[in-house]
């Protein structure tokens, strides 16, 4: 009788620690796929670049600095570490807002139609981009806190989980926008 219940008191343990296991492997897939969902949208974002710098580099031939930011932060954008592209998608996010602010000065610019379709575009991408953040977030900390609250932080520890990063803004991003007219 002792026998039997110490066999079901040993398969109780063993189930309820493979239910831990599998939950956070299950939140730690969803970090990497919302990682991976992000990275499809960077890859868009990254093939549309050539095509609007193509359409604007003969009307912009005096803002070849801003051009130039967004052909570094290109290169940078599909190599390296998470954060690396997380730097590199924040720098041609306000490279692109400036083209398009640049853009405003050139009438003819603004009127093509490629340009017109291709910053849509590109703006569509900037919102799926932005949603994948937010989807990649909230998978981060549903996984982080599952690291951190008992008991599931104890058998984290025991089978090596380790705490993921947040995709975060860079300071200069959280600072009010002046706006002049």
């Amino acid at each position: 009788m002792v026998a039997t219940w110490l066999i079901i008191v040993i398969i109780a343990v063993v189930l309820f620690i493979a239910y831990i296991y599998n939950s956070l492997i299950r939140l730690r897939i969803r970090v990497k796929n919302a990682w991976a969902q992000i990275d499809v949208q960077l890859k868009r974002r990254y093939d549309l670049i050539p095509n609007l710098i193509s359409t604007v580099k003969g009307y912009m031939k005096h803002e070849k600095s801003v051009l130039e930011e967004v052909t570094k932060a290109r290169t940078s954008l599909m190599s390296g570490s998470k954060e690396k592209k997380a730097k590199a998608s924040n720098q041609i996010t306000d490279a692109l807002k400036s083209i398009f602010a640049v853009a405003e000065s050139y009438p003819d610019l603004k009127a093509n139609e490629n340009f017109m379709m291709l910053q849509e575009e590109l703006s569509g991408t900037e919102s799926k981009i932005s949603y994948s953040r937010q989807f990649y977030n909230d998978s981060v900390m549903a996984y982080n806190e599952a690291l951190q609250v008992f008991p599931k932080n104890l058998f984290a520890k025991m089978f090596g989980f380790k705490h993921e990063d947040f995709f975060g803004t860079e300071e200069k991003e959280k600072k009010n926008v002046k706006v002049e007219f």
